[in-house]
């Protein structure tokens, strides 16, 4: 008697979706491809199915792996002041405070601006490949998505183009700056991470996760 009451218990609660801002809690209806379900209270948009959108995010999440690898190797700017001319990459400026104390700082800066979003990429891929392939999700994925989800706010690659923004406009007076390639490749990059968190349906993704396909 009570695992029938546990049973029905559960399954009202599959019937239900509460919205992460602010708890409102709804009966699930989901939505065609191309509809988004949105929060009445406030217009938290819950549910947004897409029509191939798990191969749209791969193709992404692959594009984001390369570019980031490059962005972190190939000369970000070059400086031209006073006939001495330096390139600098985007790791050599994270760890530009290397030495002492600063290290730390160091450390986390190249965490935040490169390290963090390469990991959440990869993560992405490790969950949604098999999903997508209409195979049982990949061990521990569910752990895997809570984590890449949970690295979201301290993915800064953005944060780190707007600071580049304000620095050129500062320095452009005292010397010559040229960009290099990585900075066009970190541009496209942070359209690409942006785009890509767009295209997710987290409620799609959950639902794939704790409801599998057989294969």
């Amino acid at each position: 008697m009570k695992d029938a009451a546990a049973s029905a218990a559960i399954d009202m609660l599959d019937d239900l979706i509460v919205c992460p801002q602010c708890d409102a809690a709804y009966k699930l209806k989901k939505p065609k491809h191309g509809e988004r379900a949105i929060c009445q209270r406030c217009h938290k948009v819950l549910i947004t199915p897409r029509k191939n959108a798990g191969m749209r995010i791969i193709a992404i999440a692959l594009s984001v792996v390369f570019l980031i690898i490059g962005a972190a190797v190939f000369p970000f700017l070059t400086i031209d002041a006073a006939g001495n001319k330096n390139a600098v990459s985007i790791l050599d400026a994270a760890l530009a405070f290397s030495g002492g104390p600063m290290i730390l700082l160091s450390i986390a800066t190249a965490g935040l601006i490169v390290f963090i979003p390469l990991m959440r990429v990869l993560l992405t891929l490790y969950v949604l490949l098999p999903v997508v392939l209409d195979r049982p999700p990949a061990r521990h994925a569910i752990t895997a998505f809570r984590l890449s989800e949970a690295m979201r706010p301290w993915s800064m690659a953005e944060i780190f183009a707007i600071g580049c923004a304000v620095a050129l406009v500062k320095i452009a007076d005292l010397a010559q700056v040229s960009f290099g390639p990585a900075f066009w490749m970190f541009g496209i990059l942070v359209v690409l991470v942006i785009a890509q968190d767009s295209f997710m349906c987290k409620w799609s993704v959950w639902n794939s996760l704790e409801h599998p396909k057989k294969s």
